[in-house]
């Protein structure tokens, strides 16, 4: 009877220590999956970092073109108006200036103005659909205009 008693003795206790040990495994179980899932997700995050980042230098790089493109226009720009200024402010086109635009003449010289006759545009009914194209035109009047009110300057002047 003893030995039945400590063979159940025997048995609970591996029983208990099995199941002890049953518990143990299965926490550790957990711990590895919540870490396992842990670990997955900062990749997915790690990776979607790395696919932001290539596309915002793509767009960046891109970005970076076009302001170089921009900065050549403006640096030819700005040498033709270099240019153009110089012509402007020699004293031919200074003269030519006065001469033809604000009607100036040299002293001892006589002025003579012949006026032409200027017909005045006859101003037709604006119509409903008239309106939607000179929205639409806005921007190359203001541009015609523009150009309307430089000055004439003359390229060479003839000495009288």
């Amino acid at each position: 009877m003893e030995n039945e008693k400590t063979s159940n003795n025997t048995d609970t206790e591996n029983n208990s220590l099995s199941q002890a040990q049953q518990n143990r495994n299965k926490k550790t179980g957990f711990y590895y999956s919540f870490l396992t899932i842990v670990l997955l997700f900062c990749l997915i995050q790690i990776g979607y970092g790395a696919l932001l980042n290539i596309s915002n230098i793509i767009s960046y790089q891109g970005k970076l073109i076009t302001l170089q493109d921009v900065l050549e226009q403006a640096k030819h720009h700005n040498e033709d108006l270099k240019a153009e200024k110089k012509v402007i402010t020699s004293d031919n086109s200074l003269e030519g200036i006065a001469r033809n635009n604000l009607k100036m003449a040299k002293k001892d010289e006589v002025l003579i103005i012949i006026n032409k006759k200027v017909e005045q545009p006859v101003k037709k009914e604006k119509k409903w659909y008239n309106s939607l194209f000179e929205k639409i035109n806005f921007k190359s009047k203001t541009k015609q205009q523009e150009e309307s009110e430089i000055p004439y300057i003359p390229q060479t002047m003839d000495e009288e």
